[in-house]
Parts: C-alpha cells; structure tokens; sequence
C-alpha cells in the first residue's frame, strides 16, 4: 500500500500558477523572454506543440511557443491557450490598434481640428482611426490640396485650446510642399508629413497582393500610372476604392504614416497649459 506524504510547504512558498488568456486576435501581448511586443495574429498547431504568432506595429512577425507563463499582459504574467471555438467577440482593439471603449459616445467635436490633403486621405484616416477620432471629439477635414496652407491657417487662427494638425503628402527636403510647410509656424499648429507622392502608397504593397507600388514616370499623373503599370482600369475613383477596402486595420498601412497620424492626435488633444 502507498504511503502518503503530505506537502508541508507553506503556502506562501507555494507558486500560484499563471493564469490563461485565449489568445483572441489583435490581444496585444509581450513574449518574456525575448520582450516582443504584438498582437496576436493566428494560433497554430504544430508538431513540437501549438504556437502563437505576433504582429508589432512594424508589421514584423516573431511566432513563439504557447508555454505556461510565457507572455505579458498589461504587465503580468499570463499563460497563452488556444481560444475556443464560439461566437463573435467583440474586438478588444479598434482599428488603429488602440484599445476598444465599447458603448462610449462621442464626444462633442473640439474646436481644434486636422486638415490632410485630401478626400483619399480622410477616407483613410476615418477607417483606421475614426473610433478614436470621435471619443476624442477630433474632426478631420481635408483641403483639396496644400498651395493656400498659410492662408488657410492664418484664417483658422490657432489657439491653446484650438489647435490645428496638418498633414501633408510628400513632404520630403526640397519638394514644393516642404517650402510651403516652412511658411506655417507657431505653438498651437503642427505640420507633419509622409514621404510618399500619394495617400495611395502609405498602404501596404503586402495588403494589396502586389510586390511593389510601380514607378511612375516624372510628369506622368500618379494614380493614372499606377492603373495602368497595374491592370486595373483607368478610373482612379474606383482603384481607390478597391485600395481602401484591403486597409482593415493599422497593419495594413505604412510606419511612416501611422507615427505622424498618432503624432496629430496627441497634439490636438493635448491639455492646456
């Protein structure tokens, strides 16, 4: 007959286990060893057991073991599971990665705002971070261009508790649009750009199922040489539309253009001081 033996170790010796989280998609999460901070992207079984892969805002993926206590989670330490199979969870993420405030209403619009170039860059802005945009109470306008930026500042006035963010497509050293953003200056505005030709180039080639964004010879209007090198039709309109609907979150759009949009909302929600 087996002897017991009965476990004297005092229970504040005893380890408390880690507890599970179901590794739900885009639940953001830092491995502990290696301190890779992503969203979870898909689990997976395999033949040395089942892993989790992450994305960082990068979009760079590292896939890692699902071991007992192998992850952060707001700081502590959790043990990744397999979710189970069930009905629709509401997202603990909105789009542009922050997290979800399911049931809060929007707040009345500040009198601050955002001006991008145009309607593509709205339409873009309002898709991935639109949830935040009206919990912050922040309105996004787009200028049809930025020739009249001093003016259209000036007319705006900026103040502390009006600030104004700018947006600007391909503002790189020498371009026409970085002298004109020279000209805009003060405590209570923020110009900040991207370095692409079009709105169209912060998504991802990735996303769209192809290689590259094309070269388009100098002269040639942009978008109509990007249809064309690509096959799809010559009208603009409807290309941007097949563009905007493979942006489903802020994975699928470029480091440069997440950081300067990030960049505008913390500036115009900034508290006076």
């Amino acid at each position: 007959m087996r002897s017991y033996s009965p476990d004297l170790t005092p229970p504040w010796k005893k380890s408390t286990p880690a507890p599970e989280v179901p590794a739900e998609p885009d639940l953001v999460v830092e491995e502990v060893s290696t301190g890779f901070c992503g969203a979870v992207i898909r689990c997976e079984r395999t033949a040395e057991g089942p892993t989790v892969t992450l994305e960082d805002r990068f979009g760079k993926h590292r896939v890692f073991p699902l071991v007992p206590g192998g992850f952060l989670l707001e700081g502590r330490v959790v043990t990744l599971v397999r979710p189970t199979a069930a009905g629709p969870v509401r997202p603990a993420r909105t789009a542009s990665g922050s997290v979800a405030v399911p049931g809060v209403r929007a707040r009345v619009a500040r009198a601050g705002r955002i001006y991008v170039e145009g309607r593509h860059d709205a339409e873009l802005v309002e898709k991935v971070w639109g949830d935040d945009l009206r919990v912050e109470g922040v309105v996004v306008e787009y200028l049809g261009g930025i020739d009249d930026l001093p003016a259209v500042v000036a007319e705006f006035g900026p103040a502390p508790d009006a600030r104004l963010g700018v947006l600007v497509d391909h503002l790189v050293p020498g371009s026409k649009e970085s002298r004109i953003a020279a000209q805009v200056t003060g405590p209570d505005v923020l110009v900040v750009g991207h370095p692409y030709v079009d709105i169209w180039q912060a998504v991802k080639p990735s996303s769209l199922g192809i290689p590259e964004w094309p070269a388009v010879p100098r002269g040639e209007d942009w978008k109509t040489g990007v249809c064309r090198t690509l096959g799809w039709g010559e009208n603009t309109g409807a290309a941007w539309q097949h563009v905007l609907s493979r942006v489903r979150t802020y994975r699928d759009l470029e480091p440069a253009l997440l950081g300067r949009v990030e960049e505008l909302i913390d500036f115009v929600t900034a508290p006076e001081v």
